[in-house]
């Protein structure tokens, strides 16, 4: 294909967003491994007046068409507190999809680049989002497993085109499966025990939401603080607690949701999991109704695979064992809801402390994500 005969538009307005937001239904439409997303909080996360991202960051979307047809799209991002406050002069780019073609990708990245330029910055990274509560990373193994609703999914030749386009590794992202123990075994229930009254902590246990409610900001509070030291960890600002306790408090069950508590009542260990809402999403195709909420509900009452999603504990209780009590809590719920298998949530290949929890569980390593990263003094102007 002619780069000459692909126009690249960019994209604004609801109508425009939802054409960006829906484009990936044709791409993978044959593919039995993608999950789609539920295009309206798709839409929504792209609205300045929704997402309260926008309040310490820009965004550009853009969309390369051929003979009017797309044929592929990338949103540009900048993240201020990221460029000001930590010192990364960087242009993040996230949302990219495309045919097998490098005229369309090449199109695209210049647009990540014309934009870095323009604001002064100094080099490209992604895929990635606002933050670091959106999805990060290209698949680059495990593409015969299906995707899931926090990781992305994409073909094999996306790496290809990165690489072809002059982007190298900027890190790898690590995730793995673990079959769920029939029992505690005795000696971290034992472990647990001792961790427990050693530290004089207790767990917190909710019925409902509501309840649950208002530990939220806490848990945020507590992420910030312990994946602070992380590569690419961006804080996340109190505004923005809001709204990610409603993106996804719905779909968490308080029963998923394990809190270790000080003596003092303070906050000093979390662990939040979920059902595999994998084959749900697929059913719904994008629209929670008229049976898309139906499928999901379903997911999140019986379901014999589910998601590691965050594990986090404080800095000072780093390395006392307090995430046996985690396990203990996690294996008794997956045992009593019939979950049979976990996944690890994506993990960074140097998160050495986090990998190391499930070294005696037998991990199975299952998918890799690579970010890429590109300076944009070598792009082509």
């Amino acid at each position: 294909m002619s780069d000459t005969t692909i126009e690249i538009r960019e994209i604004a307005g609801r109508k425009g967003l939802e054409q960006f937001v829906k484009f990936p239904f044709e791409l993978y439409k044959s593919s039995p491994n993608w999950v789609p997303p539920i295009i309206k909080e798709e839409i929504d996360n792209f609205d300045p007046e929704k997402n309260p991202a926008y309040r310490e960051a820009d965004a550009w979307f853009y969309m390369a068409f051929k003979n009017n047809t797309p044929v592929g799209r990338i949103a540009v991002i900048v993240n201020w507190p990221e460029v000001k406050e930590l010192g990364k002069p960087k242009i993040r780019f996230g949302w990219f999809e495309a045919i097998n073609d490098m005229a369309v990708a090449k199109k695209l990245f210049k647009k990540v680049a014309e934009k870095g330029r323009e604001l002064g910055l100094e080099y490209a990274e992604g895929p990635a989002g606002f933050t670091n509560m959106d999805k990060a990373g290209m698949l680059l193994e495990g593409f015969d497993r299906p995707g899931s609703m926090s990781t992305y999914y994409n073909p094999p030749y996306y790496n290809t085109l990165m690489e072809d386009a002059g982007f190298t590794k900027e890190i790898d992202w690590k995730e793995y499966e673990i079959d769920v123990p029939k029992g505690v075994p005795p000696k971290v229930d034992k472990f647990a025990g001792l961790v427990m009254e050693r530290f004089g902590l207790h767990l917190l246990k909710f019925k409902t939401n509501k309840e649950l409610l208002p530990y939220a900001d806490k848990i945020f509070d507590l992420m910030n603080k312990a994946y602070g030291s992380l590569q690419s960890f961006t804080p996340i600002k109190p505004y923005q607690v809001a709204h990610y306790k409603q993106k996804f408090l719905k779909f968490i069950h308080p029963d998923y949701i394990a809190l270790i508590a000080d003596k003092q009542g303070e906050l000093v260990a979390f662990s939040v999991v979920m059902p595999s809402f994998t084959k749900a999403l697929q059913k719904a195709n994008g629209k929670l109704f008229p049976f898309g909420f139906y499928h999901l509900m379903r997911a999140m009452k019986k379901n014999d695979k589910a998601t590691l999603l965050l594990i986090g504990v404080s800095p000072e209780y780093t390395g006392k064992g307090i995430t046996a009590i985690i396990f203990k809590e996690v294996i008794n719920l997956f045992n009593a809801k019939g979950v049979k298998v976990v996944e690890t949530n994506p993990e960074l290949e140097t998160n050495n402390q986090v990998q190391a929890l499930w070294k005696d569980y037998d991990p199975r390593l299952i998918k890799k994500w690579r970010t890429y990263r590109k300076e944009l003094s070598k792009f082509e102007a």
